[in-house]
């Protein structure tokens, strides 16, 4: 028989995919699995997260690994999306589904709340929010308690979601910082600590102590001694791998269908742009704040793209193998104008309807990904601010995007930009938060495939 080898397992919990990982001690992937559930409704019809189904599969999993003579696992850790609760009972027992962040909320509540609370452009500053709905999950407190008070009353813990998972294995309730950070709308930037409203509506009283989100609980489970993380958000968990191998400072653009700037350098994460509603703050693992910015850019890229593909009538890959051409990009920016009106994103520069000049598909996409790339530069320069750093990170769907890597190099000659591969990125730094083993510099380029850039040369 053959000795076992020592991994950590991670459960990486996304609203439509639910992954487990096992890393080795180099945190290298080992073993990955994945499912999806369809989802149920709340009492009042609305979809949300089959938390029995989640909570099943979990368990399955985890004792099955642990039955294996190929791995000994040593530590569990969680990353989950955000502005998620599960509220418990006395007996550990969920008493509502877990909403749905999506799911409205009357306004006349969230004017009522201000009406308390505000006045609403300081709240939003001091919590690092933009308008409130059920996205901050502070405000589901608030919603259960003055919506549902026979409900809001059978709750002994609120827990996030990423601390509810720890719970199901270790029976401890515990908040942790990058949860609470995470658009809450429940601690104040400026205090360090929960709002003042909290206290006021007794929330407080429901939310378990705050720990640091690198503590594990040691426990015996099934007979195995194993060491359990209090869980990570997803986004704070992504970031964690370049914050524990970069010694110099650096800003983070993660791309998807949303664009996020992550900047955990700031010196000042409230913004203070008074109309602002793109910048938010995250929280890193030690509690101090990260500003991010945001723009809908990989949905309107996904929409622009499928119009562009029926005017020019292109199979629906074609744009992936458009690379950047030099002549190309000269020939638009000799006469440069706006020609894109965006579906999901507005923009002062962007005109009454879309006019496309161009003849060439080639044309029309370089076109539109130069408009998207002006879009992203503002972005990215407002969660720089007056900060001086020097390099830029891409990761996500756009990391590959030819067009956009060059255009961006080139716009951001002053500054080193890389590209990584981190699909395991919330997995990954999930395991990292719970571990000893430090990270050298090569980690980047030994485990997320680092690769960096140079501006082209302008004839």
């Amino acid at each position: 028989m053959g000795k076992k080898l020592k991994v950590t397992a991670v459960f990486d919990i996304g609203k439509t995919n639910k992954k487990f990982f096992l890393f080795d001690e180099g945190f290298k992937e080992v073993h990955k699995e994945y499912i999806q559930f369809d989802e149920i409704i709340d009492e009042d019809g609305f979809p949300t997260e089959n938390l029995p189904a989640l909570q099943t599969w979990l368990k399955e999993v985890f004792h099955r690994i642990l039955d294996t003579e190929k791995f000994n696992v040593k530590a569990i850790n969680f990353s989950t999306y955000g502005a998620s609760f599960v509220h418990i009972d006395e007996y550990g027992k969920p008493v509502t589904p877990l909403y749905n962040y999506t799911k409205p909320i009357d306004q006349k509540l969230i004017d009522g709340f201000f009406k308390k609370y505000g006045p609403k452009e300081a709240f939003l500053k001091q919590t690092g929010c933009v308008d409130l709905s059920m996205l901050n999950s502070g405000i589901q407190l608030y919603w259960l308690k003055h919506t549902k008070p026979e409900v809001f009353k059978k709750i002994k813990y609120s827990l996030h979601l990423p601390q509810y998972l720890t719970y199901i294995f270790s029976g401890v309730p515990l908040s942790e910082y990058t949860s609470i950070g995470c658009h809450t709308a429940l601690w104040d930037y400026e205090k360090k600590d929960y709002h003042d409203w909290v206290y006021a509506e007794g929330i407080h009283k429901i939310l378990p102590s705050i720990v640091s989100t690198e503590t594990s609980i040691n426990i015996n489970y099934n007979g195995k001694r194993i060491k359990i993380g209090v869980g990570i958000h997803d986004s704070s968990a992504a970031l964690l791998p370049y914050l524990r191998s970069i010694r110099k400072k650096f800003i983070l653009v993660s791309t998807g269908t949303w664009s996020i700037v992550f900047n955990p350098f700031t010196k000042n994460p409230i913004a203070t742009e008074k109309d602002d509603n793109d910048t938010i703050n995250y929280m890193r693992i030690n509690g101090r704040p990260v500003k991010a910015t945001r723009i809908f850019l990989g949905n309107e890229y996904k929409v622009q793209v499928a119009k562009l593909d029926r005017v020019f009538g292109v199979n629906d890959d074609y744009h992936r193998s458009v690379k950047f051409d030099y002549d190309t990009y000269f020939e638009i920016i000799q006469d440069f104008k706006h020609c894109y009106k965006w579906d999901s994103i507005t923009d002062e520069d962007m005109p009454e309807k879309t006019q496309i000049p161009h003849q060439k598909y080639e044309h029309a996409y370089h076109q539109l990904m130069i408009e998207l790339v002006l879009l992203q530069i503002k972005c990215i320069k407002k969660s720089l601010g007056n900060n001086t750093i020097s390099r830029i990170y891409i990761d996500g769907g756009f990391s590959d995007n030819d067009i956009y890597i060059k255009l961006l190099s080139h716009y951001f000659r002053d500054k080193k930009l890389s590209t990584t591969d981190a699909s395991l990125g919330s997995a990954l730094g999930a395991a990292i938060s719970i571990s000893d083993n430090k990270l050298n510099s090569k980690f980047l380029k030994e485990n997320y495939a680092l690769k960096k850039h140079v501006p082209f040369i302008v004839s």
